[in-house]
């Protein structure tokens, strides 16, 4: 409001330039007689914003936060390339001890003997002398009997050829008949009386043939055409 005051006035300070030097001016009309504080004027506008400062120096370290919330599970990943084969490990504790098996060991006993005469003793073991087979020696050929070494199921069969008398013959196990067959003999006639069984035996048990009853019932005979055979096998041992 001053500077518009002052330039109001400066015409009327021209006109006055004739009056004499030194003499006073007068002051310009309207002019204030003290000096007295103008009405104060509008804020001006805001200047042009300056430029960032420069970084300042990094606090110190805060305090560890509280763990998030888990997030959701991720998709399954591609697999992997297989990795080199790692060093071999240390043995094992050895395992608990199974059951037992049936042993690898096969176990033999076999026999097949005929008679080489016909002279046969009625209630008397039958010894047949002419061996087949006795790779195991299990039967007696000086008793006619079998002896088991091998407990477990035995067959046991016999064919005898009967001439001139009738035969009984049985088949015992232990000092007991088990088996019994008798053929009656036709005159002028070669005849055969066969049987066979299955026995389970002990170790220790004897098997053999013999002919019972008197004279006139032991028709057991053998010659160079005609064989008497006595036979027994195992057909599977006791494995307890």
């Amino acid at each position: 409001l001053g500077a518009v005051l002052l330039l109001l006035a400066l015409p009327s300070l021209g006109q006055e330039t004739t009056e004499k030097p030194g003499a006073l001016l007068p002051m310009p009309k309207g002019a204030c007689a003290g000096w007295m504080a103008g009405i104060p004027g509008h804020p001006g506008h805001n200047g042009t914003p300056g430029r960032d400062g420069r970084d300042g120096v990094p606090g110190e370290k805060g305090e560890k936060g509280d763990t998030g919330l888990t997030g959701p599970k991720g998709d399954t990943g591609e697999s992997g390339v297989t990795g080199v084969e790692g060093p071999r490990g240390f043995p094992g504790i050895p395992g608990r001890k199974g059951e037992p098996g049936e042993s690898a060991y096969v176990y033999r006993s076999a026999f097949s003997v005929g008679l080489e005469t016909r002279v046969t003793v009625p209630n008397m073991p039958i010894r047949f002398t002419k061996i087949f087979y006795n790779q195991q020696n299990h039967y007696d050929v000086t008793t006619g009997k079998f002896h088991c070494n091998i407990p477990g199921l035995y067959y046991f069969s016999f064919h005898i050829t009967v001439y001139l008398k009738d035969v009984k013959v049985s088949l015992y196990k232990k000092d007991k008949a088990v088996l019994f067959t008798y053929d009656q003999y036709q005159d002028k006639n070669v005849d055969q009386a066969s049987g066979s069984v299955l026995l389970y035996l002990e170790k220790g048990d004897q098997v053999w043939l013999q002919a019972y009853g008197d004279e006139e019932n032991n028709g057991v005979y053998a010659d160079n055409v005609n064989d008497s055979i006595f036979t027994g096998f195992l057909l599977y041992h006791n494995i307890e």
